[in-house]
């Protein structure tokens, strides 16, 4: 319907028009409901008619538009995570900083986007029930994992090629990055069980320190004097 047209349509019919737009909108209330209980109950104790009545839908309407709970559960991860890894790689290709700061800027940017939202439970998620749905974690490691790594990849090599960072095999070395945004999904949504209970850490602090203690192994080591 054109612009015009669908705009003197909700003026005349505002209540079809509430339910058009409610119609409309229903992917991304499934998605949304489908994401909170897939991170609170994890994906085996999720139940397809449990999401839609989260959403308000019926179970039918679940399926018209997801037509499993595989398939629902990858929309999710779609839309939460891989989703995301077109605007990051054209950010690392539009920074101009140095590949130190640009690191920083990764770690820190990651916990605003995923690592602070309900979307890190996804990973979770991932470590605890993959191995029981090996065509889901398959899926996550091409959509997420590989994805991911490609990026950290990519971020190390620049900085051994602009001589900031020495020689390091890069394969191995991105798990230094990855590590501590691991410990941090699981300290936020496993009830913190895996700190003494007494720390009181902050997320963004404690990503800083890991920044500079990787920083500081990759950087160049400095020419010795005369």
């Amino acid at each position: 319907m054109p612009a015009a047209s669908r705009f003197i349509s909700d003026k005349l019919f505002p209540e079809r028009a509430k339910r058009e737009r409610r119609k409309e909108a229903r992917p991304g209330e499934l998605l949304e409901a489908a994401l909170d209980l897939f991170v609170a109950k994890g994906f085996a104790a999720t139940r397809a008619e449990e999401v839609a009545a989260r959403a308000g839908v019926s179970k039918g309407t679940l399926f018209l538009y997801f037509p499993s709970k595989e398939e629902l559960f990858k929309a999710v991860v779609i839309e939460n995570l891989s989703g995301r890894f077109t605007e990051w790689n054209a950010e690392f290709e539009a920074f101009e900083g140095s590949t130190s700061d640009m690191l920083r800027y990764c770690m820190r940017i990651w916990w605003e986007r995923v690592g602070s939202t309900k979307a890190s439970g996804l990973t979770k998620l991932m470590l605890s029930e993959g191995s029981n749905f090996p065509e889901l974690a398959e899926f996550y490691r091409q959509e997420v994992v590989r994805p991911g790594h490609s990026l950290l990849r990519r971020i190390i090599q620049r900085g051994i090629d602009s001589g900031e960072f020495g020689p390091v095999d890069v394969d191995h070395a991105i798990y230094s990055v990855i590590a501590p945004m691991i410990f941090l999904m699981l300290w936020k949504h496993s009830a913190m069980v895996c700190v003494d209970g007494e720390a009181d850490i902050d997320p963004e602090k404690y990503l800083a320190i890991q920044a500079e203690t990787v920083l500081h192994g990759l950087s160049k080591p400095q020419k010795a004097g005369p």
